[in-house]
C-alpha cells in the first residue's frame, strides 16, 4: 500500500482567462458545429456553437440591464434543463457569480441559500418555483430580480438588453480572472446548515481541462455526445456540463427522468453519468422483466457470464468457452440492456457513492464499461477517477492529472491540486478547519492506495461506528451491498456503542410488486401489511448474508428490522444528491433502533 500517489498534470492551471473564454473559442473554431441538442415538440433540434454563444451574450447582455454587476451573485433554481446551461454562462459572461439551488429545495433551504451568498437575482423554473420564491422574498431586501424559464426568461432578458453594447459586455467578461468566483455551491447539508463551497474558474478549468485531455476516449472521440439527467445544482453534473462545452461533446438536458428510457433511445449518447442507484435500477429492472417473463435463469446465467468475462480482461483474457457463451448472451441479452441505453453508450462516469465491484463487472462485461470516481463539491467533482487506460474495478481509481491523493496516520484521504476550493463562503474556520496550510484538503472519508496508485474508499470517518466490544465499524459497505438488492431502497447501519451491529431496511416500492407476483402473494398487500411477512423476512436475510460476507463476524449485520415507509428527499431523510441524512433517520426511527436491542 501507498500512502500518498500523483499524476503529471497534462494542462497547467490558466493564468489568465475564465470559463466562458470555451464558449468564446468554440464560436470562433467551430461555428457550425452542433454543441448542444434542444428537445422541442418530441425531437432534438440542434444548437451550433455560433448560435449558442450569440444566445449567452444577448442574455447577458440583459443581465447587465438589469443592474447585474461583475462579482455579484444570482442562483438558478431549476431541473437540469437547456436554459440552466445558457444561464450560467450568461451570467459568468456579466462578469457574476453563479449560485445553483436544487430544484426541490424548501422556502427555509432557498432563503438560507439566497441570503447567505447575498444574491441579487434569481433564475427559477416555474411558477411553482416562484411560489416558493415568494414565500421568503420579503425577507431577501438584496434578490430584487427574478425571471422564470417557463415564462420565457431568456426572451425577455434578450430584449432589455438590446441596448447594451458589445463593449461593455466584453469588458465585464473580461474583467473575470482565473482566480474570480465563479459559483458558490452549497453543500447538500447532511448535518447542519449547507456550507457555501466557493469555486473558481481556474479550479474549473483545471479539472475540466485535465480531465478531457485525460481521458479523449470519452470526451474527444468522433460524435461524442452525452444526455445530462443529473441535477446541474450538484458539481457533478455541472463538471460533466463544463467538460461537454469545453470538449464540444454534443450535450442534451433530461428535466424528467420518468421519460429517461425513451429520452435516451432518441438521443443516442456515447456516454453518461450517473450515480450508482441509477446503474442498480437498469440492472435489477432488467432482472425483474425477465423474471417476470419466465426468463429469470437465463438472465441469471448472462449476468454470471458478464461478471465472468469482465474479471477475465484483468487476468489474462477470456478463454476459448467463455468467448463463446459471451457472444450467445451478447444476442440474446447484453445487446438488449445496451439498447435499452440508446444503443451507442460505449462509457459511463459514476459518482456520489460506491458502485460496488459486482455492478461495475456486469456492466463492462456487457459492453458498457463504468468509470467510477470520487470528488467532494470541495474539490470541483472528481480528484480520483478511472481511466479507459487506467482502470480498476472496484476502486474510484487515481488521481486525475495534476491532482494529488495521500493517506493520513488516521486513515483520513487528503486531496491536494489546483481544483480545490478556495474556501467556505463567510466561514474562515471552517474553511481553517478543511484545508492545511500546505494546501492539502481533509476529504472525512477514509481510504487508502494500493501499490498503483488506485483509491478505494472504505468509510466516512464522523460515520465510523465503535461497538461495545470496541470494534470499529464502516456501515458504508454494508449499506452499498444491501441496497444492490433490488428490493432494498435504502438502509442504515446502526450499532455505535451497542453490543452489536444492526440495520434498518426500507423496501423499493418500484420493485415490490414484482416481488409479490414472484413469492405468489397477493397483488392487494401492501408494504405496511407485509413488512412483517416470513417471506419478505427471508428475502431481507438473504440480502443481509449476502452483504455480510464483505465484513468479518464483528463487523456484521446480526438483526434488522424492515420499516412500513421508505426515505426520500420529500420525507426530509436524503439530501438532493441521494446522502442519507443519518442525524434524522436516528432521531425520527429512535424507537425502531432502541427495538433493536430491547
Amino acid at each position: 500500500m501507498k500512502t500518498e500517489f500523483s499524476v503529471p498534470t497534462i494542462v497547467a492551471p490558466p493564468t489568465e482567462g475564465n470559463l466562458t473564454d470555451h464558449i468564446v473559442e468554440n464560436a470562433a473554431q467551430a461555428p457550425d458545429r452542433v454543441v448542444l441538442s434542444r428537445h422541442e415538440s418530441g425531437a432534438w433540434v440542434g444548437v451550433t456553437a455560433r448560435a449558442f454563444l450569440d444566445q449567452v451574450k444577448a442574455v447577458a447582455k440583459g443581465l447587465i440591464a438589469s443592474g447585474v454587476e461583475p462579482g455579484q451573485r444570482v442562483a438558478i433554481m431549476s431541473r437540469t434543463r437547456y436554459e440552466w446551461t445558457v444561464a450560467d454562462y450568461a451570467i459568468w459572461y456579466a462578469g457574476g457569480v453563479a449560485v445553483p439551488i436544487y430544484e426541490t429545495s424548501s422556502p427555509e433551504q432557498v432563503e438560507w441559500i439566497i441570503g447567505d451568498s447575498d444574491a441579487v437575482g434569481v433564475f427559477l423554473e416555474s411558477p411553482k418555483n416562484k411560489a416558493v420564491f415568494d414565500e421568503v422574498a420579503d425577507r431577501l431586501p438584496d434578490c430584487t430580480r427574478s425571471w422564470i424559464f417557463d415564462e420565457g426568461a431568456l426572451a425577455s432578458l434578450t430584449t432589455a438588453g438590446k441596448d447594451v453594447s458589445d463593449e461593455a459586455l466584453e469588458a465585464a467578461r473580461s474583467g473575470v480572472k482565473p482566480e474570480d468566483l465563479a459559483t458558490i455551491i452549497y453543500t447538500s447539508g447532511t448535518t447542519g446548515r449547507p456550507k457555501g463551497c466557493m469555486l473558481t474558474h481556474k479550479s474549473f478549468m483545471f479539472e475540466v481541462d485535465n480531465v478531457v485531455q485525460g481521458m479523449p476516449e470519452v470526451f474527444l472521440r468522433s460524435g461524442a455526445s452525452t444526455l445530462l439527467f443529473l441535477p446541474l445544482a450538484h458539481v457533478f453534473g455541472r463538471i460533466i456540463q463544463l467538460g461537454s462545452i469545453r470538449a464540444r461533446v454534443r450535450l442534451g438536458h433530461a428535466p424528467d427522468v420518468k421519460n429517461l428510457l425513451e429520452d435516451l433511445q432518441s438521443f443516442q449518447p456515447t456516454f453518461l453519468l450517473a450515480v450508482p442507484r441509477v446503474f442498480e435500477k437498469v440492472f435489477n429492472s432488467a432482472q425483474q422483466k425477465a423474471t417476470a417473463d419466465g426468463k429469470g435463469s437465463i438472465f441469471d446465467t448472462a449476468a454470471g457470464v458478464a461478471i465472468e468475462y469482465s474479471r477475465s480482461l484483468d487476468q489474462g483474457g477470456p478463454s476459448l468457452v467463455l468467448k463463446i457463451k459471451h457472444a450467445l448472451f451478447n444476442k440474446l441479452v447484453y445487446s438488449k440492456l445496451r439498447a435499452a441505453m440508446g444503443g451507442q453508450v460505449a462509457w459511463a462516469v459514476s459518482g456520489g457513492a460506491p458502485l460496488g465491484e459486482r455492478l461495475g463487472h456486469f456492466f463492462r462485461g456487457i459492453g458498457v464499461t463504468i468509470l467510477e470516481g470520487y470528488g467532494l463539491t470541495e474539490t470541483s467533482a472528481a480528484t480520483t477517477v478511472n481511466r479507459p487506460t487506467a482502470l480498476k474495478i472496484g476502486t474510484v481509481g487515481q488521481p486525475f492529472p495534476g491532482a494529488s491523493a495521500k493517506v493520513a496516520a488516521d486513515g483520513e484521504l487528503l486531496l491536494a491540486g489546483a481544483q480545490i476550493f478556495d474556501g467556505y463562503w463567510k466561514n474562515p474556520t471552517a474553511t481553517a478547519e478543511a484545508i492545511e496550510p500546505d494546501g492539502w484538503f481533509h476529504s472525512g472519508d477514509i481510504g487508502e492506495i494500493d501499490d498503483d496508485g488506485f483509491v478505494k474508499i472504505t468509510g466516512r470517518k464522523k460515520e465510523l461506528l465503535v461497538t461495545a466490544g470496541g470494534k470499529n465499524v464502516a456501515p458504508a459497505v454494508l449499506e452499498d451491498r444491501l441496497r444492490a438488492n433490488y428490493l432494498v431502497s435504502q438502509c442504515m447501519v446502526v450499532g455505535d456503542g451497542q453490543p452489536f451491529i444492526a440495520a434498518l431496511v426500507t423496501i423499493d416500492p418500484e420493485s415490490f410488486p414484482a416481488w409479490l407476483k414472484s413469492a405468489g402473494k397477493p397483488e392487494s398487500l401492501t408494504i405496511e401489511q407485509a413488512v412483517q411477512d416470513p417471506d419478505l423476512i427471508a428475502t431481507i436475510q438473504g440480502a443481509v448474508d449476502e452483504a455480510n460476507k464483505a465484513v468479518s463476524k464483528a463487523e456484521s449485520i446480526r438483526k434488522f428490522t424492515i420499516l412500513n415507509v421508505d426515505w426520500t428527499e420529500e420525507g426530509g431523510q436524503l439530501t438532493p444528491s441521494m446522502k442519507l441524512k443519518r442525524n434524522v433517520v436516528m432521531k425520527e426511527f429512535a424507537a425502531d433502533v432502541d427495538a433493536l436491542y430491547a
